[in-house]
This record gives C-alpha cells, structure tokens and sequence, in this order.
C-alpha cells in the first residue's frame, strides 16, 4: 500500500487533497492511454507473426523477424514501456489518501 499524506495548517487542506487527487487521475488517464497505444501496438506484431509478446521475447531474435533489428528493437521496446506503464498506474491506482490538519 502507498500513502500519501497531506498535511497543513491552514483550512483549504480539502482544496489541496482534491488537487493533488484531480492531478493524479489525470495522470492515471494519460497513463491508461498510452497503455492501450502501447497494447495496440503489440497486438499488430502478435497477430503478424501469430505469437505473444512473451514468446516472442524469450525465444526470437532479430533475424526471425522480416523487419531485423529495427523490427525486434520496436517490439521489444514496447514491451519495456507496457511493463512501465503498468507498473507506475498500478502504483498510483493503489495510493490511500490521508489529510491530516495540523493545528497553529
């Protein structure tokens, strides 16, 4: 679990929380986004050569592919960006929030 706590002195703490929030799930969105570019992306290289994207990583290399390097270098870097966007909006889908208000 990820917390991220919010704290302040003053009464606009609930302002700050929405904006840190609205913030996030704009980044959440962008992040959603560019997920689903990216796994479209790896659905046209699994159907053209009719394996997953897994396979294809553990077991080809460049000279399997009609494209060569630049064709392994695109599929496997798709891959790399998938595994880093999954990974940084499961992070940000999994933050608690938690405001705390510091008297003066």
């Amino acid at each position: 679990m990820l917390q991220l706590q919010i704290k302040s002195d003053t009464s606009d703490i609930e302002m700050v929380q929405n904006l840190v929030r609205s913030a996030i799930e704009s980044e959440i969105k962008h992040l959603k986004r560019s997920l689903d570019k990216t796994n479209k992306i790896l659905k046209e290289f699994e159907t053209k050569y009719q394996i997953s994207s897994e396979f294809f990583l553990e077991n080809w290399t460049s000279e399997d592919l009609t494209g060569g390097d630049d064709e392994y270098i695109s599929w496997a870097g798709e891959i790399k960006i998938k595994r880093k966007l999954t990974n940084s909006l499961q992070k940000l889908e999994a933050i608690e929030y938690v405001v705390q208000y510091l008297p003066n």
